[in-house]
């Protein structure tokens, strides 16, 4: 059975129906939540800002218009909420980063690899606001350039020369991070 696309839950949506609603949260949740969360650095923040995202999805359910994904338009919604966000609140590099490892690896190993994931997140956390959205976009959420640019509102070039610029900056933080560990 063919799944239902989200352009035509969100027609759903605009007629009333929740369970559409539903569909596009449980669908869309994780990765919102995921973006928000890389962006920000905070998890209650970054689940304020998804439940945020939905409830103006719903808002404006009536009024949506499938002129690009609706990925795409979900993006720029928690792209300007998480903007908005760090704006008000300068963010705290590294702070409230949850550590992920592999439970069947040796201790020793899951310290390092934990380590190692924690110098990424506090030198992508660092970086400038539409940087790290760039980087958390292209290379966290597998989003293309093209449609980098249209959740940011740019260009694919000025999308390519942030995310250069990230590398850069990136490569040479985290060989700093490195050496004083």
């Amino acid at each position: 059975m063919a799944s239902v696309s989200d352009e035509s839950l969100m027609r759903a949506v605009a007629g009333g129906d929740y369970a559409s609603f539903e569909q596009l949260l449980m669908r869309h949740q994780e990765r919102v939540w995921r973006t928000a969360y890389r962006m920000v650095g905070d998890h209650q923040a970054a689940e304020d800002l998804a439940q945020e995202a939905f409830l103006r999805v719903f808002q404006a359910a009536g009024r949506y218009k499938p002129t690009a994904a609706f990925r795409t338009y979900l993006y720029r919604i928690v792209v300007r909420l998480c903007l908005d966000h760090l704006r008000k609140k300068r963010p705290r590099p590294g702070a409230d980063l949850a550590h992920v490892v592999e439970p069947a690896l040796a201790v020793g190993q899951q310290t390092e690899l934990g380590e190692r994931a924690n110098l990424v997140r506090q030198a992508v956390a660092g970086l400038p606001p539409k940087q790290r959205l760039a980087v958390v976009l292209r290379y966290y959420e597998g989003l293309g350039g093209t449609e980098i640019a249209a959740v940011m509102n740019t260009t694919a070039k000025a999308v390519e020369r942030l995310l250069a610029r990230g590398r850069e900056t990136l490569r040479k933080r985290l060989a700093r991070l490195l050496e004083d560990h």
